[in-house]
């Protein structure tokens, strides 16, 4: 065998994981509901491939969740790459942010019962959030765009508001005014 080679089967078997959790995050999406049969037959697996790779519906579920996350927190570098750190804020906030919490309610509603025996999200995405807003923030403080003396915490309490957003209604341009807000706040007072 030779280093850093692949094996067929494991391959196979992230392939499988990932077609689960992404068919998983769909069904979520839509309806808040987790079937293992509707999610193996969507996914193309067999139904004890599922639960392989997701003992209980609840696993699952927060596996779905922490993929939704780890994204949002991954494109942050990548939206720095590619615009000044305002924009990247503003386009992280509205294209990936609030869009992530108005379609997917149902992963929303899903997670609350998940959750509701443990009494807590996974503490490990809310600090992943937070190093995004961290990094947003620094590439402003540092492009002199908002104050140096904000928290990453704040700043989330704040973009929290994005939950009350209708997603049936004009939450685009809600989302702006919103950020708009914000980043008044945040700003540096220079005009």
């Amino acid at each position: 065998m030779t280093t850093g080679s692949v094996s067929p089967r494991r391959a196979d078997t992230r392939r499988n994981h990932e077609r689960i959790l992404a068919t998983a995050a769909k069904s979520l999406a839509r309806s808040g509901e987790v079937s293992f049969n509707a999610i193996a037959k969507q996914a193309e697996v067999g139904v004890g491939t599922v639960y392989r790779h997701f003992p209980t519906p609840e696993a699952l579920i927060l596996a779905v969740y922490r993929r939704e996350v780890s994204q949002l927190v991954d494109v942050v570098p990548k939206l720095l790459k590619k615009h000044a750190p305002e924009e990247a804020f503003r386009v992280w906030t509205a294209d990936h942010l609030a869009h992530y919490m108005m379609t997917k309610r149902g992963l929303a509603d899903a997670l609350r019962t998940a959750t509701a025996s443990r009494g807590e999200l996974p503490a490990n995405a809310y600090e992943a959030m937070v190093g995004a807003v961290a990094t947003l923030l620094k590439a402003n403080v540092d492009a002199g765009t908002v104050r140096a003396d904000l928290a990453p915490e704040t700043v989330l309490r704040g973009l929290g508001g994005l939950l009350y957003l209708d997603p049936n209604g004009e939450w685009r341009r809600d989302v702006a005014d919103l950020v708009d807000l914000l980043w008044h706040g945040m700003g540096t007072g220079r005009s």
